[in-house]
């Protein structure tokens, strides 16, 4: 369903973990809204900590609210770590949706992500393919969290009659993205990788598993427009997928990623490692169909983003 539009200007907009990628590309979006954009870092609210979070909500009074706080890694962290992916994210949400309940927030979005989805579900993904079948395993502790967060605001509103919605958006990237190698994703890590191999003149780059698997990618500024798009436009139970409707094969990324950094060198397939789902393209009709679209290009964000990780290498040393 299509509302009037739910316009941000005048309002105090609080954007949870505006300095992870998400985050901090949702306040990069809201400057052009003429909105009060609120933050809290973590050394001053935890957002685990329930009576810190119902405390916070009602000293700032935020009016709307972009959930993009989460404890996120790639397949290496889930898989190591799979209590503090579950729990940690469960009580993020489930404390930052029950305080903008309580304190009367006018409109919230909560980010999920495309994980939420069966393993084998049907290609490309529809909205309505949540719940039909078994998780993969390497990242079903993530997944699980992120559908009782979606949960969480079909129940307020239906119970209490909030205007809670929840948007999955694809694999993401660009800057903001963690490079660490332990607890990155595919594709900061592919860049990282090929950068290093650059640098010490190696004769090839790791691939964990096959190199078969085909993955969507969204650049993070794109996922931003489109979560104010959706707040501003969308209101109703179900979620929406946010993707740029176009898959690859992570070794056709990695070739992409070494171009871009300027370096040639084989591909090294180390397949002990797993391969996660076999492919992963969600459909974003619904979203489309509402009129919104990615604007940046898969290598172009590539190419944009290489030269901020360059920056946080400089910085770092």
């Amino acid at each position: 369903m299509t509302p009037e539009i739910y316009s941000l200007a005048g309002k105090r907009v609080f954007v949870a973990g505006h300095r992870g990628m998400v985050g901090s590309a949702i306040v990069r979006r809201l400057a052009s809204e003429n909105c009060e954009v609120l933050t809290a870092s973590r050394d001053e609210l935890d957002l685990k900590d329930q009576q810190a979070v119902d405390t916070w909500f009602a000293a700032n009074r935020p009016e709307a609210v972009f959930l993009a706080a989460a404890k996120v890694g790639g397949i290496l962290a889930n898989d190591r770590f799979p209590a503090d992916f579950l729990y940690d994210n469960l009580m993020i949400e489930a404390n930052v949706i029950h305080a903008s309940h309580r304190h009367d927030v006018g409109k919230l979005l909560f980010l999920g992500s495309s994980c939420i989805y069966p393993k084998f579900a049907p290609q490309p993904i529809t909205e309505d393919a949540l719940l039909t079948g078994p998780l993969e395993p390497t990242n079903e502790w993530y997944a699980i969290a992120k559908i009782a967060g979606i949960k969480l605001c079909q129940a307020y509103r239906r119970q209490h009659g909030r205007d809670f919605i929840s948007a999955m958006p694809t694999n993401l990237y660009g800057p903001g993205d963690n490079f660490d190698l332990q607890s990155s994703h595919v594709l900061p890590a592919l860049i990282r990788k090929a950068h290093e191999a650059k640098e010490s003149d190696a004769p090839s780059i790791e691939i964990w598993g096959t190199g078969t698997p085909r993955r969507e990618f969204l650049h993070v500024d794109d996922l931003a427009d489109a979560c104010v798009f959706l707040m501003q436009r969308y209101s109703d139970e179900e979620h929406v997928n946010v993707g740029s409707g176009e898959d690859i094969a992570i070794a056709d990324l990695a070739k992409i990623v070494c171009d871009v950094v300027g370096f040639e060198c084989e591909l090294a397939f180390d397949t002990s490692k797993p391969d996660g789902t076999p492919r992963k393209l969600m459909s974003s009709e619904r979203l489309i169909s509402m009129g919104w679209k990615p604007a940046v290009r898969q290598r172009d964000g590539i190419a944009a983003t290489y030269p901020w990780f360059l920056r946080q290498q400089q910085t770092a040393v």
